[in-house]
This record gives C-alpha cells, structure tokens and sequence, in this order.
C-alpha cells in the first residue's frame, strides 16, 4: 500500500454510506461523497489532483486529512495453465495472495481476507502460517482493484468473477468483509453483481446467518466429510459448530429462486471417499438446495494427504449423480505454482 501518514484516513475502508457520514462530519453537502466514492475506484486513479469534477480548495482539504490506497506487487507468477498468482505486500511487511483463474473468456478472482488463518484446518498451507491478523476493508478491495488494472494493462480482459476463498476464513473478518462486499457491489465502487460473488466458509455458523441477513451474496460451504468424527480431526471448527448445526444453517440461508449453496469436498486417499461416504454425503444433503464440488486434493510435501485415485474420484462422483445432485470434478489450477486450493501460505516479503 501508499506510505502514507499514518494520521491520515484511507477512504478506501469507507462505504458509500460511511463516506457519507465523513463529509457531513467535515462540513460538506452528502452530494460530495457520491462524487469522491465515483472516483476512488477508477483505473489509473491516484490521488485527489485527478477528481476534476472537485474544486482545487476542496481537493486540497482532502488531500490534507485522507488518502486512498493501493497495494504494492511483490509477486506475479503464471502457471502453464494460465492460472496468475500475486503476491501483495502490505504496510506491515505482511503478504497475502490472490489467484486469478482464467476460463475462457471469463476470469475469476480468488480473494484473501486475512494474513494466515486461525481455523487450523489440516489440509491446508495457509493454516500452518497460524492467524497474523484481519485484512481491513480497503487491502481486501485493492486486491480486485490491482488485478484488474494489471489485466487491462495488459489487455487480458477483466475480472468475471469474485471467490472468497483465498487466505483466510471470511466470516472470521465479518466486519470488514462486509464493507469490502458492499464497495466491491456498489455500481459506484467495483459494480460486481450478487451473482458473480461467493463467500465461501469452513462452517462459521453465526456468521452464516448474518451473512444471509446482511447482504446477497453466493454462499460456498468447505464441508469435506460426512461425519463428526473425521470432519472433527481436519477441521477443528467442528468441534464448536457440528455436521447437524452447519447444515441446518444452509437450511435457513435466505436463497433466491435458481440458486444453490456450493458444497466443497476435498478428496483425501483413503480418510473420506470411499463409497460409503458418497451414500453418506447424498443423504446428508436432502433438502438442501445445492450443488456438489469435488476437489480432488492438491498434493504437497508439506502435509500428509494424498489423493485418490482416477477411478475412485469417478466412483464417487457417480454415485451423487445417480442420487440427483449436480456434481463437478474440479480441476486443479495452478498446482506448479503453488496457487491451487489450499497451498497459499505466505507471510513475509521474499
């Protein structure tokens, strides 16, 4: 990000609303906040000197008292599959990772919302770097933001799509990914549609509720096994909030017509997929509007797990189809630069 005074304020960690509120405390009409917030999120948009439609006394009174950030690319690796790894680093010297996944003509960004992360879940590297601390509301939306000025500088399209599914466990940073959702949806702001972003969560129960109560978005659940007992050695969240509470939750999720919660399942030899725990998760899954991603583990030399086999994957895929669900073998992207699911782990600048 900007090195910036720190007694500054960063109106990027602003909604439309809260910038609302800052003018009106600083003696200004509302109608100015709609005109600062139109220009914050523009391509090529660096400072207040830009914001022509401002008098040359107002924008030097911004200039006095906020700034607006951006976030610095230390890191920008391509797969041979045309998956793009960035490495942003932060004021503090921390480092997070975002994933761009081309398909076609469409991108989807895959987007972090904490330094680390505290759920501790096995089979994943961001969890062996521990929680370091919140992403505030303006480092998660200038990663979308320096993404897509990197694309159209390049002329390699725009971003589609955005997946919370990067460093992190979302509903952990529930605050400030709230403002960072209502910036990124904002026609004003980055003017994505409800349709085209997913939280996704490892099975933070009250904050799936709040989410649904607070703003539309896609909701994807990390389910990853069929029981409380393996899904309690993987995933310690289990232990606070069970199988039985999670999946009541996306019961009650407010789902609009046509849509479907996206359930995760990691496929790890010979622990959760064999038959019996394909039967298992078409039951558990009755009555819940929903579509079934498998993800056949992303192996590491940093941890255990392995994956299973081209016949067992299908077997278990089968049997879900024959059981009505719609069900995708997701395939790994960006494994040869350390960027598929669940291999960001990252802290320091190199």
């Amino acid at each position: 990000m900007n090195s910036i005074n720190k007694e500054k304020i960063d109106l990027k960690n602003f909604t439309r609303d809260d910038l609302t509120d800052f003018v009106r405390d600083h003696g200004l009409s509302p109608y100015r906040a709609k005109q600062i917030f139109s220009w914050l999120y523009r391509p090529g948009i660096t400072d207040f000197s830009q914001m022509t439609d401002l008098g040359k006394k107002l924008r030097k009174s911004l200039d006095d008292q906020a700034f607006f950030s951006s976030l610095t690319t230390r890191v920008r690796e391509q797969s041979k599959d045309g998956t793009i790894k960035y490495g942003f680093l932060l004021d503090d010297g921390n480092m997070i990772e975002s994933v761009l996944i081309p398909d076609g003509e469409r991108n989807t960004l895959c987007v972090s919302s904490q330094v680390g992360c505290a759920m501790g879940c096995l089979f994943c590297l961001t969890a062996t770097m521990g929680f370091i601390r919140n992403l505030t509301p303006a480092e998660i939306v200038n990663q979308v933001c320096a993404v897509r000025d990197d694309l159209l500088q390049r002329r390699l399209g725009t971003i589609n799509n955005l997946v919370f599914m990067g460093m992190g466990e979302p509903l952990a940073n529930f605050a400030n990914l709230l403002s960072a959702l209502k910036i990124l949806m904002d026609q004003l702001g980055l003017n994505f549609s409800e349709r085209r972003t997913t939280v996704s969560t490892c099975g933070l129960v009250p904050g799936i509720k709040e989410l649904g109560e607070k703003i539309k978005v896609n909701l994807a659940l990390s389910l990853h096994a069929v029981n409380d007992d393996i899904r309690g050695q993987l995933m310690p969240v289990n232990k606070t909030w069970n199988i039985a509470a999670l999946l009541d939750a996306c019961r009650q999720y407010p789902l609009p017509r046509r849509k479907r919660i996206m359930i995760e399942y990691i496929l790890l030899r010979d622990i959760n997929d064999s038959e019996k725990d394909a039967k298992q998760l078409a039951e558990l899954m009755r009555g819940i509007r929903c579509k079934i991603n498998l993800l056949p583990c992303n192996e590491t030399p940093d941890l255990p797990y392995r994956q299973p086999s081209a016949e067992k994957i299908a077997c278990f895929q089968q049997i879900l189809l024959d059981s009505g669900y719609t069900v995708i073998v997701r395939s790994s992207r960006g494994s040869d630069i350390s960027a598929a699911c669940g291999q960001l782990s990252v802290s320091k600048e190199p």
